[in-house]
């Protein structure tokens, strides 16, 4: 049996994991089980899932879990705040950690998994993002198991996966009898896959699509959010359509699979039904192909290297008729480009661009600034804070707070005009 931790269980990718752990009763089950600020909808799922130990990030939140938990009559321990949920991940209670916190916030817990060595189905993408050398770093020192969960990431994992070339696994849990099969062990450290190419992420270009910068201009946050494929949060929804999500997936890309910048692409692809591909150098492309629902991935980083039924059906492709594919537009969506700047600068620079992106998209959600402001705040932010070296985690997190405030600053300007 296969003990779980879902860290941001209420979220879409918390409650999509949940499902595929409820499809495996016999091998899958959720002991840990971790959220934000809401409480009834943490309690709801306890009630269902009946994990042993929930923890709620804020700390004010512990007297209605604790007793919402005794008033089900459930023996579920309550646990609150962040270092709380850090401690249970690394912990006895979980041997598998669903890392679905959003933002920087989940920094901690995800590298505490690494360092402990556990299977992590990683969903948060800013851990990589803002400490990818340092999250590898503790998954190979600590054998862990890293499955990504951003679809397109997985569909890469996937079509990388089996080749005769790659090493053996970096090591077990003790205990687990997981081996580990992480896209970090799948790594040229010096030059990266030395037989492919290129990797090509795809996008669904979001719910803007095709519009010109001027089009933007009036977006409102309940646009933004209203993604025409995938069912995600606000802010995810939000990087989506600026293509933010596209560029920290970039970045992303470049830490799993040991690949610079020049030899990760972009293709626009509406039906998100091509996750992405990889091209080899002699000429082949694989892709991974699949219905756009995030179970699939998470079937795929409960199962590896086995494959489990995940709930979504296959795809019909004479049903859906077509599949198009076009360059992204980083006219109108300069966040992409923004995104690979950073990547190129290195050091601090994808941590800044990262804290100063949610501080926009926060400021856009909450109608203080307008669309079109989110990837110039970030751009300015990053114009005013040049690249350090990222040599330790006191240094990112540094890096981190700083953009933060001066983004928050810069948002207070827009707002005041």
């Amino acid at each position: 049996m296969q003990s779980v931790a879902v860290l941001g269980a209420t979220g879409s990718i918390g409650t999509s994991a949940l499902d595929v752990v409820a499809r495996h009763p016999g091998r899958l089950r959720a002991s840990v089980l971790a959220a934000g600020r809401n409480v009834d909808a943490l309690l709801d799922l306890c009630r269902t899932h009946r994990p042993d130990h929930a923890a709620i990030a804020d700390p004010e939140s512990y007297a209605a879990l604790r007793d919402g938990l005794a008033a089900a009559g459930l023996r579920t321990q309550a646990h609150a705040g962040m270092d709380a949920i850090t401690d249970l991940a690394a912990g006895d209670a979980c041997q598998t950690v669903v890392a679905a916190i959003v933002g920087a916030a989940g920094l901690d817990s995800t590298l505490a998994a690494a360092r402990a060595g556990k299977r992590l189905l990683l969903a948060n993408k800013e851990s990589l993002v803002l400490a990818g050398e340092l999250l590898m770093a503790a998954a190979r020192d600590g054998g862990a198991c890293i499955v990504p969960i951003d679809s397109e990431h997985n569909a890469i994992f996937q079509c990388l996966s089996g080749r005769d070339d790659q090493p053996s696994a970096v090591g077990k849990r003790p205990g687990s009898g997981m081996t580990s099969h992480s896209a970090v062990e799948r790594r040229d450290t010096e030059t990266g896959h030395q037989d492919v190419r290129r990797i090509v992420l795809t996008a669904s270009g979001g719910p803007f699509r095709g519009r010109n910068r001027a089009q933007l201009a009036g977006v409102t946050p309940a646009q933004a959010i209203a993604h025409p494929k995938w069912s995600m949060g606000p802010k995810i929804s939000v990087d989506s359509a600026t293509l933010m999500n596209k560029g920290l997936e970039v970045i992303e890309a470049h830490h799993l699979f040991g690949l610079p910048g020049a030899r990760i692409d972009v293709l626009v692809h509406p039906q998100s039904l091509v996750h992405s591909l990889v091209e080899f150098i002699d000429g082949s492309t694989l892709a991974q192909l699949g219905l756009p629902d995030m179970r699939t991935a998470l079937a795929v980083g409960f199962g590896w290297p086995r494959r489990i039924e995940s709930g979504v059906a296959g795809l019909d492709l004479l049903a859906h008729g077509r599949l198009d594919f076009e360059p992204p537009d980083t006219d109108a969506f300069p966040c992409l480009r923004l995104a690979y700047a950073a990547l190129a600068a290195g050091g601090t620079a994808p941590a800044t661009l990262n804290a100063a992106n949610e501080v926009a998209v926060s400021s856009f959600l909450q109608g203080r600034i307008g669309f079109l402001s989110i990837p110039a705040l970030v751009e300015q932010t990053l114009a005013a804070l040049p690249a350090a070296p990222a040599a330790s985690l006191d240094a990112l997190r540094d890096a981190d707070a700083r953009a933060r405030a001066h983004a928050t600053q810069l948002s207070s300007r827009i707002t005041a005009t």
